[in-house]
């Protein structure tokens, strides 16, 4: 995955470039694109993966299918880290 870290609209130092792209690496992370989307070249997406360390991150970002960009990231809420343990629990994993 190439990503671009040029000009991210958010704060590098709570969640590093490392570790979001780990979490995009997770084998059992979760991408899931907002319904009613209307013009896919617009649409943005949710990631929801852990880190090598196991920390939770949710990241919202666009691709163009070989380049990914983060508009915003920050850890998981219990809600969200709830969502994704269910998700692999139905999964089988």
């Amino acid at each position: 995955m190439d990503f671009d870290w040029i000009d991210v609209p958010f704060d590098l130092k709570r969640v590093t470039p490392k570790e979001i792209e780990e979490s995009f690496e997770d084998p059992f992370g979760l991408r899931l694109l907002p319904e009613e989307v209307e013009d896919d070249s617009k649409a943005r997406y949710f990631n929801l993966g852990k880190s090598v360390g196991d920390r939770g991150i949710f990241t919202v970002f666009w691709t163009d299918g070989k380049r990914y960009r983060a508009i915003f990231s920050r850890d998981m809420t219990p809600e969200e880290q709830s969502f994704y343990e269910r998700k692999n629990s139905e999964a089988g994993y």
